[in-house]
């Protein structure tokens, strides 16, 4: 009777020193404690925190890791597996994941691909946290979801959220998490407005890396930080619920709500709304998506009704926040145009992080790279490698001719 009660399961973390990583290991350890659900995790991934990623496979008793970094592969000796190198996510994939397992994609940027495509190919289901997976590989992703009939479950609390307010109903859901979308009038994801959303287009243009890392309500990764600052997060967000959700640009809407406790909301065609609510804490969805379709006890933060004031939304500014719209842009024009802006926009965030040119242009940047570079249909991940180096290739350029190179 006991495995009724705590179901178990094998778990993969792709990114696992990372703010997602570290909160999915605290959830598991949450569930394990509480007997609530055993996730025996078989395999980790990170980029180079080595130390940290040594200390979570003693804690977890986890035999097989990966580090993109060669040179901190001599810290993780005693392991049953050890793979380095850029290739190293994709080979533990290939290595340790079985039908059944439970990834989780957290890796920032486009490197984890490859392996996030691996694991659904091996029948695994996908807990998603990582936006560029279907950004840049959406047409590549959604197609191997279906024909693997694996579920994908979404971590980003905007799309958790969504996910959430249309599994109401579920006569009318497919196993790839769609719905009938002719019931849905519009989807609106919720923006903070990042640490500028007061600030006038001089003083963002102006912005110091350190102000543009002062996130107001939310504690992530600086990559990810500096996304929400320019709010081109919004922008890769709105092409990853296209794709989530099958939806048309034009169904879906961008609003900003600074106290970040609606996540986002679906308005349908009756003129009813449902939203999901909650405090700023990434345990919620986290947990959501490592339990789906089961509800149990969670060790996030949770709402204080009683000390609840007062909620605002205001529009989108997108006269100083001009990220937003080329989010319609790619999904009008489709093709490697996500891989475009999603390669165009890591260079430029890496540029303004080393110095090399001003907050204010990277958006500037991005927009460059894809009105640049023609996008062409997406067959398999060699079309994605090609636009992902001709977006990088067109920011080295710009800054370059702009005489923005470190000298």
């Amino acid at each position: 009777m006991q495995t009724q009660h705590c179901p178990s399961r094998r778990l993969i973390i792709l990114g696992s020193t990372g703010s997602i990583g570290v909160n999915t290991l605290d959830v598991v350890e949450h569930l394990r404690s509480k007997g609530l659900f055993d996730f025996e995790v078989v395999g980790l991934a990170a980029g180079s925190s080595a130390t940290v990623l040594l200390q979570q496979a003693d804690r977890f008793r986890v035999g097989h890791i990966a580090i993109a970094d060669h040179e901190s592969t001599a810290a993780l000796n005693g392991f049953d597996q050890v793979f380095s190198g850029p290739d190293a996510a994709l080979e533990l994939i290939e290595s340790v994941a079985k039908p059944g397992d439970l990834v989780v994609g957290a890796m920032v940027g486009s490197a984890g691909i490859p392996a996030i495509l691996a694991a659904i190919g091996r029948g695994c289901d996908i807990a998603l946290a990582n936006k560029e997976t279907l950004v840049a590989a959406g047409e590549i992703v959604m197609p191997l979801v279906r024909k693997h009939r694996v579920d994908l479950l979404p971590i980003d609390s905007e799309h958790s959220a969504v996910f959430q307010c249309l599994h109401t109903n579920p006569a009318k859901e497919s196993r790839d998490g769609a719905i009938a979308t002719d019931s849905i009038k519009r989807v609106v994801i919720t923006a903070s407005g990042g640490p500028f959303r007061t600030w006038s287009t001089d003083e963002i243009n102006n912005a110091t890396v350190e102000e543009a890392l002062n996130h107001p309500t939310w504690n992530m990764g600086p990559k990810v930080t500096i996304d929400s600052a320019t709010m081109m997060n919004k922008a890769l967000e709105i092409i990853e619920a296209h794709w989530l959700f099958d939806l048309p640009a034009e169904k879906i809407e961008v609003i900003v709500h600074p106290q970040s406790i609606v996540h986002s909301f679906v308005e349908f065609v009756d003129g009813s709304v449902l939203a999901q609510l909650g405090p700023p804490d990434m345990r919620t969805p986290i947990q959501c998506a490592l339990t789906w379709p089961n509800r149990v006890d969670g060790n996030s933060r949770t709402m204080k009704w009683e000390q609840l004031r007062h909620m605002d939304f205001e529009p989108v500014d997108h006269d100083r926040f001009g990220a937003i719209g080329l989010a319609y842009e790619v999904i009008r024009a489709g093709g490697t145009s996500g891989a475009i802006v999603n390669a165009a926009n890591e260079a430029a965030v890496a540029a303004f992080m080393e110095g090399r040119i001003g907050f204010g242009q990277i958006t500037e940047l991005v927009r460059e790279a894809l009105r640049a570079i023609e996008p062409v249909a997406v067959h398999t991940m060699s079309d994605v490698r090609t636009a992902d180096r001709a977006a990088r290739e067109s920011v080295a350029g710009s800054c370059s001719a702009n005489g923005l190179v470190r000298r």
